[in-house]
C-alpha cells in the first residue's frame, strides 16, 4: 500500500464536492469519498508523489472554503484497484467522461439525471456550440462503467463516448513547474508501486530520483561552504528530525525525519517553493532508505523524545554558560545549537541526533551540579509548519556582510511562558508552535 489518500476535514455543511475540487490541482484523482455526517472527504490520488505535493501545498496555503479553514491530513495507505490500473494502461482512463454528438435539446440537468444511475457525480458541463459534454464522476471505476456501458444503449447509439482529462490535473501556470513531473508519470507510478520490489520498478524510481517506500532521508546539496548545521536546521521545516548529518567539506547533508510523511512534505515543499540558504538554491533529493525507526527509539519518540534537551530552573547563568553546556553535553554527541531564555531561567541544547539527546538526559542527571535543574526534551524547531512562500533564509554570515536578516533565536527553539515539566519525556512547546498545522493529530481512515 502507498500513502496516496489525503483527508480534508472541517468542511462547511453548505459546501459542495464541486466547490472543494475547484481547489484541487497537481494531478488526477482515482476516487473521492464523501462523509457528510463527519464533514470530511478523502481524496485518493493515483500516486504518492502527487498526493504529497497536494498535501504540502494545502498545508502551506491553509485552504479555506466558504471562509472556513479546512483540516488537512492523511487517510489509510492503499493500492490503486487492479481494474483501474488496467483501464489507465489500456484506455488512459480518468474519472471524466467525454460525450460527443449530443442532441441540441439535452441540458446539463437532464444529462446529470441520466448518468447519476452509474454513481455520484462531481460536475456536468456541456459546450453547446460544439455539442459535446464532460461528466466528472467521483471515481475512475464509475467512469469506466459509463464508458463501457453507454455505447451499448440505443439512446446513445452514434454518440462518441470516451475519457476526458481530469479537471484536477489542470494546474495553474504559477504551479506548473512543480506539478508537471507528478502529472506526467502519475499513471506509470501506480504500476511501479504495485511491483515495488521488481528490478524494473527500482530502475524507474531511480531515474526520477524518487524514494523507496518508507524512506525518511532527504538529501540536500549545493550548500554554501560557510553554512553551519544550525543554519541548516533553521531552514528545515515540516517535521521532527531523527538525525542531521552535514558533510561541510562536500557541501551536502542528509536529513532523516522521524516520520515518512514529514520527509515527503519537506521534499515537496522544498522542490515546489524552493529552499534557499545563504543566497544559494539548495538541491533536494532522496538519500539512502533509512528503514523504520528502531523499536526502542520509536517508543521513546512516542513518549516525547526529541533531539532538543530543555534545562530549567537555572539561577546562575554565569556558571551555566554556553561554553559550559557545550562542554558538558558535548560528551554525548554533536550539538548544533545552544540557546537561552534567561527571563524564564532555562536553556536548550539541540543535538544532531535524537539518540544522543536521550543519552544526554540520562547521563546529565548523574552530575551533581545538575541535580537541582529540570531536564526534559524540548520541541524540535524543525517540526514547525513550513513557512509560506520560498523556504530557507539568508543565514548568519551573510547578515554580517549586510545581506538578509540573519536568524533570531528568540523566535526559534524557545518555550512559551507556561513551561511545565512533568517527567523525563515531557515535551516543552516553543512559542513558534502556537499555530499548529491544520491537521495535526488527525487520524482518519479512508
Amino acid at each position: 500500500p502507498i500513502q496516496r489518500t489525503v483527508y480534508i476535514g472541517n468542511l462547511p455543511s453548505s459546501a459542495s464536492v464541486d466547490e472543494l475540487l475547484n481547489l484541487v490541482h497537481f494531478g488526477p484523482l482515482e476516487s473521492i469519498r464523501v462523509l457528510p455526517d463527519k464533514s470530511c472527504v478523502f481524496l485518493s490520488f493515483l500516486d504518492q508523489q502527487t498526493a504529497s505535493l497536494f498535501h504540502a501545498d494545502a498545508t502551506v496555503k491553509k485552504l479555506t472554503l466558504h471562509g472556513q479553514e479546512l483540516k488537512i491530513g492523511w487517510g489509510k495507505p492503499s493500492t490503486v484497484p487492479q481494474q483501474v490500473t488496467l483501464a489507465i494502461q489500456q484506455s488512459n482512463a480518468s474519472r471524466n467522461v467525454y460525450l460527443g454528438g449530443l442532441d441540441e435539446g439535452l441540458t446539463e440537468e437532464l444529462l446529470r439525471k441520466d448518468l447519476q444511475r452509474f454513481g455520484l457525480i462531481d460536475q456536468v458541463k456541456i459546450v453547446r456550440d460544439k455539442n459535446i459534454g464532460f461528466v466528472h464522476f467521483l471515481s475512475i471505476s464509475t467512469a469506466t462503467k459509463v464508458v463501457n456501458t453507454l455505447p451499448t444503449e440505443p439512446a446513445w447509439a452514434g454518440k462518441r463516448v470516451n475519457y476526458g482529462k481530469d479537471r484536477c490535473a489542470y494546474v495553474p501556470k504559477s504551479q506548473q513547474a512543480a506539478a508537471q513531473n507528478a502529472q506526467a508519470f502519475a499513471a506509470q507510478t501506480i504500476v511501479a508501486n504495485q511491483a515495488m520490489n521488481s528490478p524494473a520498478s527500482a530502475g524507474f524510481y531511480g531515474g526520477f530520483n524518487a524514494p523507496d517506500q518508507g524512506n525518511r532521508t532527504v538529501y540536500i546539496g549545493n550548500i554554501h561552504p560557510e553554512t553551519t548545521t544550525e543554519e541548516l536546521c533553521n531552514a528545515i521545516r515540516g517535521g521532527m528530525l531523527q538525525t542531521i548529518r552535514y558533510m561541510q567539506d562536500k557541501h551536502i547533508a542528509f536529513v532523516t525525519f522521524v516520520d515518512t510523511t514529514a520527509a515527503y512534505t519537506f521534499y515537496n515543499v522544498s522542490t515546489y517553493q524552493g529552499l534557499t540558504l545563504n543566497n544559494r538554491r539548495l538541491k533536494i533529493g532522496w538519500g539512502k532508505n533509512s528503514g523504520p525507526l528502531s523499536p526502542s527509539l520509536a517508543v521513546a519518540v512516542h513518549s516525547g523524545a526529541t533531539r532538543n534537551v530543555y534545562i530549567g530552573n537555572i539561577e546562575d547563568f554565569e556558571t551555566f554558560t554556553e561554553e559550559r553546556l557545550k562542554r558538558d553535553f558535548g560528551e554525548y554527541g554533536d550539538i548544533e545549537l545552544v540557546n537561552f531564555l534567561k527571563e524564564k531561567n532555562c536553556a536548550f541544547v539541540n543535538f544532531t541526533n535524537i539518540a544522543n539527546a536521550i543519552k544526554a538526559i540520562e547521563g546529565i542527571k548523574n552530575k551533581p551540579e545538575y541535580a537541582n535543574l529540570r531536564i526534559a526534551h524540548g520541541k524540535d524547531r524543525c517540526a514547525n509548519p513550513p513557512r509560506s512562500g520560498p523556504q530557507g533564509g539568508a543565514g548568519k554570515h551573510h547578515n554580517r556582510h549586510g545581506h538578509g536578516h540573519g536568524n533570531n533565536h528568540q523566535g526559534e527553539g524557545l518555550p512559551p511562558p507556561e513551561i511545565t515539566v512533568k517527567e523525563e519525556f515531557t515535551t516543552i512547546k516553543e512559542d513558534t508552535l502556537k499555530e499548529e498545522p491544520a491537521a495535526a493529530g488527525v487520524v482518519a481512515a479512508a
